[in-house]
């Protein structure tokens, strides 16, 4: 092959390759060359406006160099569409001007926060103490066994007593309700169990029972009510967007505050966890079985015929538990249902 064919070779090839790469991230048809962020603003909503998937915006996010921090985006930064040399299509962020304050012998700082990935409010309650727990963790946990003056139930700043604590370091514990049992619809074994903060409380003294002092309550606390020592449970609030390396095939077992059609923004419970290789931030897309319908032409092959699965939405992995994981609706074609697929969110 002479030096020229080779040449064209390499273009050809580099040229398809740029093709390629263009078309793998689609745009929106009336997607905006620019856009100035304001507060309330996040990454997610921002994407949603330039790409056709908004959950690649990793992908394609680009930062001027001069930038410190640039996974912090603040409200009056400029995203803008621009292409690289591939000819691919990249979300680029110019510093606004930023809110400053000045205290005496300390240098400027940001007033303003960053914006959210996606909206935490949504999920408040789920980056707090766990709220799955297991069959045996349930049997080995203490419990409230009564209140002070014979209450039936108990709130911030009074005392309840427990059974099944062992004097130890730990002298604060939270309160927990076990709600729901979490069960594979296709095994129909139990994945664990919805465990529903109530309270925080702080040991007052050691014994058998144990009198505590409850605290930070966001229920009655009730006798039967569960004790375990309270554990920071920090985890990543960024909520970076990427879709699964592994196959994933599960279904949607519950839904958050028990409503019976689900929309965007709430939050959904998966057959899938950690041992199925999930984890936080992970996106997966959400199916609807196809109809059968009856065919009624002469001479069909088969009288019954089933439609193509329907994709519904997609949603993001925000807690990931050994056996489930609970996931944010990020995006809803049309109303979801228990039992609906979730599957690899493809591109």
């Amino acid at each position: 092959m002479t030096t020229n064919r080779i040449l064209l070779a390499i273009l050809a090839s580099f040229f398809a390759v740029s093709i390629a790469m263009a078309d793998d991230i689609a745009l929106k048809e009336d997607h905006p060359d620019r856009y100035v962020v304001v507060k309330g603003d996040t990454l997610w909503d921002i994407s949603a406006r330039f790409l056709e998937t908004p959950w690649r915006w990793p992908e394609v996010w680009s930062f001027n160099p001069q930038i410190k921090n640039p996974h912090l985006i603040y409200p009056g930064d400029v995203v803008s569409l621009v292409y690289d040399e591939f000819g691919k299509p990249m979300l680029k962020v110019e510093r606004g001007q930023p809110t400053l304050k000045m205290a005496p012998q300390v240098r400027a700082e940001r007033v303003d926060a960053p914006i959210q990935t996606i909206p935490l409010n949504a999920i408040q309650q789920f980056l707090g103490q766990p709220r799955v727990i297991s069959n045996r963790e349930i049997k080995n946990s203490a419990y409230v066994i009564a209140m002070e003056e014979r209450r039936l139930i108990a709130g911030q700043g009074d005392t309840i007593y427990a059974r099944g604590i062992i004097e130890s370091d730990d002298a604060k514990y939270s309160i927990l309700r076990i709600g729901k049992t979490y069960k594979d619809p296709d095994t129909k074994k139990i994945l664990g169990y919805e465990a529903i903060h109530v309270a925080n409380t702080v040991v007052k003294e050691f014994g058998d029972p144990t009198t505590l002092i409850l605290s930070d309550s966001q229920r009655e606390t009730l006798v039967g009510d569960r004790v375990v020592p309270l554990r920071p449970d920090s985890i990543d609030q960024t909520f970076i967007p990427h879709a699964p390396e592994v196959p994933v095939d599960g279904k949607i077992i519950a839904v958050v505050d028990g409503v019976s059609r689900i929309g965007r923004y709430q939050t959904i419970v998966i057959n899938r966890g950690e041992r199925d290789g999930i984890e936080t931030g992970h996106v997966l897309a959400v199916y609807q079985a196809g109809e059968t319908v009856r065919d009624r032409s002469k001479g069909a092959v088969s009288r019954k015929v089933t439609l193509p699965d329907v994709k519904a939405g997609i949603i993001l992995v925000i807690r990931a538990y050994e056996k489930v994981s609970y996931a944010l609706v990020m995006e809803s074609d049309i109303d979801m249902k228990i039992f609906d697929f979730v599957r690899n969110p493809g591109k």
